[in-house]
C-alpha cells in the first residue's frame, strides 16, 4: 500500500478523495490535543450506544463484548499514558475509535452504526459538561462555607458601608461576607438549571436528519442519567437541533461570567482593604507576592490576577455567542471552536474558586481538624474609618422622624448638623446635646445611643437587615443550607 493510501485511510471519510490532506490543513482542523479530555464521556457514551445497539440486535452479543473488552484496555492504556493521540485522526472520537478496531476488528467498525461524529460529540461535551458542573457545584459550596465561617467570627466587628465608595452607614462585617454568599448561592442555582438543560441527549440523531436504525433513544438516556428528577429519559427531541444547539455551552459560560464578575467584586474590594489606605484585612502570604526593588511590599496578586480573568471568561462567553449567531443548521465545522473557549472557562473558574475558598477561610489543618490562615481581620481599623464619615447620620434623621418630623425636614437638619460635626472636626456623637439642640430642640440626651456605630448596627434588626441579631439568624440559615 502506497504512503498516499495509508494516509488517505486514517480518515474515516476519505475514499471519496483523491488526494490526502495537506500537512497544514490537518493541524489546523484537527482538535485532539484539546478535545482528547473527553476521553472519558466519549467511551461512556460508546458503551452506551453498544448496549442499546445489542439490545435492539442491530449487533450481536459478541460483537458488544469485543466492544466491551476494547474499551477497558483504551481506558487502561488513557490512565497509564501509554494511549498515543494520533494528529492524523483529528479528534478524540476517530482516535478512540480507530484504536478499538485495531483492538477489536470488525466489532469496532460496527460500533458507529446508527450514530456520526456529529451527534457523539454534541453527546460527549454535554456529558463532560455535566460532571464538571457537578465539581464546580461542590467547589461553590466550599467558598460559600468558608465565606460563613468568616462571617461568623465577625458578626461584631463594624465596617463602613460605601455607597459611591463612600462612607454611607455602618454594618457588620459579617453580613458584608454574607453579601457574597447570597451571590454565590444563586450562582449555584443557575449551575443547576444549567445541568439540566445540558443534561439531555443527543446521540441517535445521527449526522441532522436521524437514522433508519431502530435505535431506543431513551435507554441510551437512561444508561448515561440523562433523566429528570422522576427518572424520565430526557433526550433531544429534534434531530437538527440535537447535533447544533451550543445552547448549553453557552449558557453555562454566561453562568460562569455572572460568578467570576462576583468574585472580581470581591476581589477589588480585597485589593482595596489590603492597601495600607484601608488596612482593614491581610492576605495570607502564600496568596501574595513580593516587589522585585521594593522590599516593603506584600502584592495581592491572587485576587488581582482573577479580577483580570474575569475578563478572560467574558470573552470566551462573547466568543461562543459569536461562534452561534450566523450558522445555518445543521452541524458546521465552526463548532470545533466551541471547546476550547469552554474548556478554559471550566478550568479558570474551578482553579479560582478552589483559591478563593482557601484564600478567604484558611486551610483544614488535618491533625486538629480546624481551618487555619484565611483573612486576618482588622477591625480597630475598620471602625475607625467608620467614625470618618459621619455613618450615622442617617440614624440621626430617622430619630427625628420617630420624633414627628417629616423625613426631608429631618434630612435637612441633619445636613446642617454634619456641617457643624465637619467645621468642629469631629464625629455626630462628639457634638454637645447643647449644641444638637440647636438645630432641634426636640433631641435629647438618648440621641447618642442612635448616633453611636453600635446603636446605628443594633437599630438595622429586621429581616436582612445588619443587627447583629440579624446577621446571627442569616448564617444559621446557611449553615443548614450547606450542610
Amino acid at each position: 500500500m502506497s504512503k498516499n493510501q495509508l494516509d488517505k485511510k486514517s480518515q474515516a471519510w476519505s475514499a471519496l478523495f483523491s488526494e490526502p490532506m495537506s500537512d497544514l490543513v490537518k493541524r489546523y482542523t484537527s482538535s485532539v490535543f484539546f478535545d482528547k479530555r473527553m476521553w472519558q464521556a466519549d467511551i461512556a457514551g460508546s458503551l452506551a450506544h453498544a448496549e442499546m445497539l445489542a439490545a435492539q440486535s442491530i449487533i450481536n452479543t459478541e460483537d458488544h463484548a469485543s466492544i466491551q473488552r476494547g474499551m477497558a484496555q483504551i481506558t487502561a492504556e488513557i490512565e497509564s499514558g501509554n494511549f498515543e493521540w494520533k494528529l492524523d485522526l483529528e479528534d478524540v472520537h476517530l482516535n478512540i475509535e480507530a484504536r478499538l478496531t485495531q483492538l477489536v476488528g470488525d466489532a469496532g467498525k460496527r460500533l458507529h452504526t446508527g450514530r456520526s461524529r456529529n451527534d457523539q460529540v454534541a453527546t460527549d461535551v454535554r456529558l463532560w459538561l455535566r460532571s464538571e458542573i457537578d465539581l464546580i457545584g461542590d467547589l461553590l459550596i466550599d467558598l460559600q462555607k468558608s465565606l460563613v465561617d468568616v462571617a461568623d467570627k465577625n458578626v461584631d466587628v463594624i465596617l463602613p458601608g460605601f455607597t459611591h465608595l463612600q462612607v454611607a452607614q455602618p454594618v457588620s462585617f459579617g453580613h458584608h461576607m454574607l453579601a457574597y454568599v447570597e451571590m454565590f448561592s444563586r450562582d449555584a442555582e443557575r449551575m443547576l438549571e444549567v445541568r439540566r438543560r445540558t443534561n439531555r441527549l443527543p446521540l441517535g440523531a445521527a449526522a441532522l436528519a436521524g437514522t433508519s436504525y431502530p435505535l431506543d433513544r431513551e435507554r441510551v438516556a437512561r444508561t448515561l442519567g440523562m433523566v429528570d428528577d422522576k427518572g424520565n429519559p430526557q433526550v433531544c427531541q429534534n434531530s437538527l437541533d440535537a447535533v447544533s444547539d451550543r445552547d448549553f455551552a453557552i449558557e453555562f459560560t454566561a453562568a460562569a461570567t455572572l460568578c467570576m464578575v462576583h468574585i472580581s467584586r470581591m476581589s477589588e474590594e480585597l485589593i482595596l482593604w489590603m492597601s495600607q489606605n484601608f488596612s482593614f484585612i491581610k492576605i495570607a502570604d502564600r496568596f501574595t507576592t513580593g516587589s522585585s526593588i521594593m522590599p516593603q511590599k506584600k502584592n495581592p496578586d491572587v485576587p488581582e490576577l482573577a479580577r483580570g480573568k474575569t475578563g478572560r471568561v467574558v470573552g470566551h462567553l462573547m466568543g461562543l455567542i459569536t461562534l452561534m449567531k450566523g450558522q445555518p443548521l445543521a452541524y458546521n465545522k465552526d463548532n470545533q471552536e466551541d471547546k476550547e473557549p469552554l474548556f478554559d472557562t471550566v478550568d479558570t473558574l474551578k482553579d479560582t474558586l478552589r483559591i478563593f475558598s482557601e484564600m478567604i477561610g484558611g486551610q483544614l489543618n488535618p491533625a486538629t481538624g480546624v481551618k487555619e490562615g484565611g483573612i486576618t481581620v482588622n477591625a480597630p481599623a475598620m471602625e475607625q474609618a467608620a467614625l470618618k464619615g459621619y455613618a450615622t447620620a442617617t440614624d440621626l434623621a430617622d430619630y427625628l422622624v420617630k420624633k414627628g418630623l417629616p423625613f426631608r425636614d429631618a434630612h435637612e437638619i441633619v445636613a446642617h448638623a454634619v456641617k457643624a460635626a465637619t467645621s468642629h472636626t469631629c464625629d455626630l456623637s462628639e457634638l454637645p446635646l447643647t449644641v444638637l439642640q440647636e438645630f432641634n430642640p426636640m433631641i435629647e440626651k438618648d440621641v447618642y445611643e442612635c448616633l453611636s456605630l453600635r446603636g446605628s448596627l443594633n437599630a438595622r434588626n429586621t429581616l436582612g437587615g445588619t443587627a447583629p441579631v440579624q446577621v446571627h439568624a442569616q448564617i444559621a440559615r446557611h449553615r443548614a443550607r450547606l450542610e
